[in-house]
């Protein structure tokens, strides 16, 4: 175990002005309140802190991280308390502490809300103070590394939460060296045959070229000296996991890959950066395509460095990474990097996500993340799900006409690349010109793509384009901008349906009456309300009983359970159904009642023609101002025709009372032997299963066989389902197909 003075030698070498008071009063109290605790190893339990503070010693951080580490586990495992440490240690250390300790309790291997949950709360602690996570990923890389201490039922789950947690965000913070430790400790844990096996690969490989490493950096020195520039040359064999995901990714085996080894070329100046690469380019012959410029463009989280992969001595393939020792620095400690330095200068370990940014753009996407939990109306799982996809693709650049580079996620689409620009060129986005050419909005960006946003001021994002978009800032926008184009579309009629009724009850509609009652509806805001009317979600009658509790609706309802707040549908001629507000005296023409959930207002609304629908299909509403509204199957090949018109379709849903049974329509197409009697037996089995024909109609007539287009009134789905699985076991049945359209 490091002993105290050691643990200060490690901090003075990179910070000679260390407060080593602090750092001594630290160890000392940890080691004090952790007494005998041991860890699974049987080592005394303090080495675990130490061990967390020695890593960030590596990382070069403040010394109020190191004793942050040091104390770590004190309030959660010892008699420490918050106001203890405050008053040794001083507020910024016990807030730091108390942090850790409430997210020490995470656990994102659960059901997806808690996840969800519990990866918010670590953003947030985040947005506080970003040493938090930066201690939280060292007691992770610590914990993982004593690992085959635990046992091994909780080896995999602790291994998937850090590969799809923790990984992915060390990586965010450009610390490049710790996200792949952890990466090659979770595979080796999750997928031990594969990391076994390509470890004995490397091995073998290493053992067979034990001098090549050395070979090539000694031509690649040799080479960039005689052209006066003075570099260090290092060559290093990839590591397990980084090579498994690459041979998952080309489909490729072991044997096939070539680039194993790669090579970082440190350099004193940026010009030398270029010079090096003409150098190595005109000495070997360069593989085409693998060329990758993160100077000019570099990462979301501020990496740099330029990658190429040449043929090189020996005919090997040999990767390089060509950067000075700044872009290194970055490189290797990431937040860090900033965190203790500016302009050269020390500075104190970086208090909070916006002044980290003020050094440099490499926590944009974390901040832009922490901003996305202020929106009151995220989905936390949505969310949860948005932030991984983006934690886990690699990035691809493209550019706007004038030039301005915008870096997304590999798969992007130009949706992504319109709201990465602006959330208003987003909601007004309705093509875009990718190099030139006219292309899909679901086209999948590349590297170097010119996109040309084409716009509109009448346009609306349509819900479908959250499948397609992959940032989260998208999704987001897309959600934000359906939401309102819902309150317009129905907040006219929902004002006109509670106008209505607050007139039927003698009483006086005003917006503002509705602002006392909002959160007993369930509800935001007072449009939210309204368009929830509009929409057939809430009743007026609900409103009206919220404003004016002492209300007494004295009408009899010609149907008992009408009063469920649903809209119920009148059944007419022809199949038309018209609104008929709970409670009021029954139509002449409804002799029965259908509910359907979504729908609202004295609108006709009629099944879709040529096949109907049945209680079991998902169904949509389709609005034709003017006319009504129109159920289909979600099936119905008819529902193209409205694809490109996405403010007419309507969320609906069945809601049948068992008690009210209705029969609906449905259309059936078979084909029949032509012998005689073969109409009957078909009438029959409709017959025998409680169906009703209500038209039929031979659309071919042949020597051999019929074929038969039937109209039915069944009750549900499984209702027309056993009467065709019967009609289909008949002999003389050769084929039985439902028809929507």
């Amino acid at each position: 175990m490091m002993r105290q003075y050691e643990l200060v030698e490690r901090v003075k070498r990179y910070n000679p002005n260390a407060d080593e008071a602090l750092l001594d009063k630290a160890y000392v109290y940890g080691m004090m309140k952790h007494g005998a605790q041991k860890r699974a190893s049987g080592d005394p339990y303090f080495s675990h802190p130490l061990e967390v503070a020695a890593i960030l010693t590596d990382l070069r951080f403040d010394d109020a991280s190191i004793a942050v580490a040091l104390l770590h586990d004190t309030i959660e495992d010892t008699d420490a308390t918050r106001s203890e440490i405050d008053a040794l240690f001083g507020e910024e250390i016990g807030s730091l502490v108390e942090s850790l300790t409430k997210l020490k309790k995470l656990d994102f291997v659960s059901k997806k809300t808690e996840q969800a949950e519990n990866f918010r709360r670590l953003l947030l602690a985040v947005a506080d103070d970003v040493r938090v996570l930066i201690v939280k990923l060292a007691d992770r890389l610590h914990n993982m590394r004593t690992l085959h201490f635990v046992p091994e039922a909780k080896r995999f789950r602790i291994s998937e939460e850090t590969m799809e947690i923790y990984a992915p965000l060390a990586g965010r913070l450009g610390m490049q060296g710790m996200r792949e430790e952890l990466e090659d400790l979770a595979f080796r844990y999750m997928n031990p045959e594969a990391y076994k096996t390509i470890q004995a690969r490397l091995e073998a490989l290493s053992e067979r070229n034990r001098d090549l490493a050395s070979v090539i950096e000694q031509a690649l020195t040799e080479k960039l000296t005689a052209s006066q520039i003075v570099a260090k040359v290092k060559g290093r064999m990839k590591r397990p996991y980084s090579i498994f995901v690459k041979m998952q990714r080309k489909g490729v085996s072991f044997e096939q890959l070539s680039d194993v080894y790669g090579f970082r070329v440190l350099v004193p100046s940026l010009d030398e950066c270029y010079h090096t690469l003409g150098i190595v380019h005109s000495t070997w012959p360069m593989v085409p395509g693998r060329f990758k410029d993160y100077v000019s463009t570099p990462k979301q989280n501020d990496y740099r460095s330029i990658h190429t992969t040449v043929v090189g001595p020996g005919r090997q393939r040999v990767e390089l990474q060509i950067r000075t020792e700044e872009m290194h620095r970055i490189a290797e400690y990431g937040i860090a990097a900033h965190a203790l330095y500016k302009d050269g200068d020390r500075i104190s370990g970086g208090r909070n996500i916006a002044r980290l940014t003020e050094a440099s753009g490499a926590y944009a996407w974390l901040r832009d993340t922490i901003e996305r939990l202020n929106d009151p109306n995220l989905n936390p799982e949505e969310f949860l799900e948005n932030t991984k996809l983006e934690l886990f693709h690699d990035q691809v650049f493209c550019f706007t006409p004038k030039g301005k580079i915008i870096a997304l996620p590999r798969g992007a689409t130009p949706i992504d690349f319109a709201y990465a620009v602006h959330t208003d060129v987003g909601n007004t986005c309705v093509g875009a010109k990718v190099n030139g050419r006219i292309m899909p909005l679901m086209t999948e960006l590349s590297n170097g793509d010119e996109v040309d946003i084409i716009r509109s001021k009448a346009q609306v994002p349509p819900p479908a384009w959250e499948q397609i978009a992959v940032t989260g800032k998208a999704r987001a926008a897309i959600r934000r901008a359906t939401r309102e184009a819902v309150r317009k579309q129905f907040g006219g009629l929902g004002r006109q349906i509670l106008a209505r009724s607050f007139d039927r009850a003698g009483r006086t509609f005003a917006e503002t009456a509705l602002e006392p009652v909002i959160h007993r509806l369930g509800h935001s805001s007072i449009q939210d309300i309204i368009a929830a009317v509009g929409r057939g979600e809430l009743t007026s009658e609900a409103v009206l009983k919220a404003v004016y509790p002492d209300y007494q609706d004295e009408r009899a309802s010609s149907n008992p359970k009408a009063g469920a707040g649903e809209g119920w549908f009148g059944v007419g001629a022809g199949g038309k159904m018209k609104f008929r507000v709970p409670g009021a005296a029954s139509a002449p023409d409804a002799e029965r009642s259908i509910p359907i959930r979504g729908l609202a207002g004295d609108l006709p609304v009629i099944f879709a023609p040529n096949g109907g629908a049945v209680p079991g299909d998902r169904i949509v509403g389709i609005l034709t101002p003017g006319q009504g509204i129109t159920i289909y199957p979600i099936q119905s090949p008819d529902l193209k025709e409205f694809d490109d018109q996405p403010d007419r379709w309507l969320d609906v849903r069945w809601d049948i009372d068992p008690n009210d049974p209705v029969r609906f329509p449905a259309r059936i197409a078979l084909t029949s032997l032509n012998e005689p009697g073969s109409l009957a037996q078909i009438a029959q089995v409709i017959a025998d299963n409680d169906g009703n024909i209500d038209n039929i109609k031979m659309i071919r007539k042949g020597a051999d066989f019929h074929e038969i287009l039937i109209d039915l009134e069944v009750w549900d789905l499984k209702h027309l389902t056993r009467i065709t699985n019967q009609l289909r076991s008949k002999p003389i049945i050769s084929s039985v197909e439902r028809v929507n359209g």
